[in-house]
């Protein structure tokens, strides 16, 4: 493998075990111990962090608004953006398929392996010093950010928060209109395949009501940490 000094001094950690970085950086496609477990911690360290970031950032911000700026934040391209900044996929370990189909470039494999170097710094030396790496990995886009982040209607966010993990794109099904015409109540079901999911929302207006279940589907992507 190349060298790693490099790689830890843009990450702004130097490992006591180099052994859990470079498991980090372990793709599926290159052996049976490889970098999901570390991925899994990972994904869960990095939510708990931005959600912490914000809610300091942020104290007159409701709960919504920091769900859908964390999910901005933490959503797959925004990860695999950092992880080229930190030139991630120069340090990759892939199999060999994954390396010929330029693997070291693909969003979710960058975006995965970041949230795997988070998990494995936070083994490493604990979680002040995770805390501190990845509020640095996000630090520009923190400072950046502000409540017009969430501004975005949750349509938009639920689009870019599923093509940004390379999954489905969410349907909605119109599945009941009660009332008079000039007093109407829409019923809408939005659906995803993956993570399997079904958000119900109502409004005036069967544009209201997608509204209403796109935001519902987020705040359950946000609660389980998707």
């Amino acid at each position: 493998m190349t060298n790693l000094v490099r790689l830890q001094q843009a990450l702004g950690h130097e490992f006591s075990d180099p052994q859990l970085l470079v498991l980090a950086l372990t793709h599926r496609s290159a052996g049976r111990s490889n970098n999901e477990r570390l991925e899994f911690l990972g994904d869960s360290i990095v939510n708990h962090i931005i959600a912490e970031a914000l809610f300091e950032q942020f104290p007159a911000s409701r709960e919504g608004d920091m769900s859908r700026m964390r999910s901005a934040l933490v959503r797959g391209a925004t990860l695999a953006e950092i992880a080229r900044e930190l030139q991630l996929g120069d340090y990759l370990l892939l199999g060999p398929g994954e390396r010929r189909s330029g693997g070291h470039r693909r969003a979710s494999i960058l975006a995965d392996a970041l949230e795997a170097v988070a998990g494995a710094i936070l083994l490493d030396n604990g979680f002040e010093r995770c805390r501190s790496c990845v509020r640095r990995w996000f630090g520009p886009r923190l400072e950046q950010l502000t409540t017009r982040a969430a501004a975005k209607d949750a349509k938009t966010q639920l689009q870019e928060h599923q093509q940004g993990r390379g999954n489905p794109l969410p349907d909605y099904e119109l599945v009941s209109v009660q009332g008079e015409d000039h007093n109407q109540q829409f019923r809408v079901l939005c659906r995803i395949t993956r993570p399997a999911l079904v958000a119900e929302g109502a409004g005036s207006s069967r544009r209201k009501a997608e509204q209403a279940a796109a935001r519902t589907a987020l705040q359950r992507l946000a609660d389980h940490g998707g």
